[in-house]
């Protein structure tokens, strides 16, 4: 059963949301909140698979949130999905530098609103080839200052060419084809640079390998 808590401050959205994961077999919503700091008091109290957070909400917006749940270690293994409306896409780069898994657009059909949840319970992250190429040309032409210790040098340079490719938006299918190796080899490189540069997950390991000057954005 995947455990599912909502943090949003419309209760429209919430009802809706809870509408569709209610009918699913595999889906238990366990809590709902209508801001990030309740979300959290209730993440910490029911530890759900997943959290489906709005960016925007009082008391405390959800990337302030995601960043305290990405902060402890008693919180590994939630999942954080970051909801967000057309036109609010400059807070998504925010939210996954926070230590989101991935995003969704809250007008997301239910058929790929119901993977998504299924797919972030698995620990995998919601960040599609077409997605990760949508947020390198619109939010990382600017990257913050490169960060210092990165662990880049524990890389082996096989594992940094997976994650240079991985920054630029190919799936583990793609990488291969490149590498000119298996699809399993391109997914042991990146899951063993996921593990020594200590990132939470796909998504994490983007934001790192633009963070560390591994790959350049480009200006278009």
């Amino acid at each position: 059963m995947i455990r599912v808590l909502l943090v949003d401050d419309q209760p429209l959205i919430r009802s809706g949301f809870r509408a569709l994961l209610d009918l699913e077999d595999d889906i238990e919503v366990v809590a709902e909140a209508a801001d990030g700091q309740e979300g959290l008091a209730l993440i910490k109290e029911q530890l759900p698979d997943v959290v489906l957070i709005d960016i925007q909400m009082p008391v405390m917006d959800g990337i302030e949130a995601t960043r305290r749940i990405a902060a402890d270690p008693a919180l590994a293994g939630v999942h954080v999905v970051v909801l967000t409306n057309y036109g609010m896409d400059e807070y998504v780069f925010d939210a996954l530098r926070a230590g989101a898994a991935g995003f969704l657009v809250k007008d997301i059909v239910p058929e790929d609103f119901l993977h998504a949840v299924r797919v972030a319970a698995r620990g995998d992250a919601l960040l599609a080839p077409a997605i990760t190429r949508k947020l390198i040309d619109r939010y990382v032409t600017q990257p913050p200052p490169t960060r210092a210790g990165s662990g880049l040098e524990e890389l082996t340079s096989r594992e940094r060419e997976a994650v240079a490719l991985a920054a630029q938006g190919l799936s583990n299918d793609e990488i291969a084809d490149r590498l000119v190796i298996s699809p399993l080899t391109a997914k042991t490189h990146i899951n063993r640079a996921m593990a020594k540069l200590h990132a939470r997950d796909r998504a994490q390991l983007v934001v790192l390998a633009y963070e560390s000057g591994l790959v350049a954005p480009r200006n278009s």
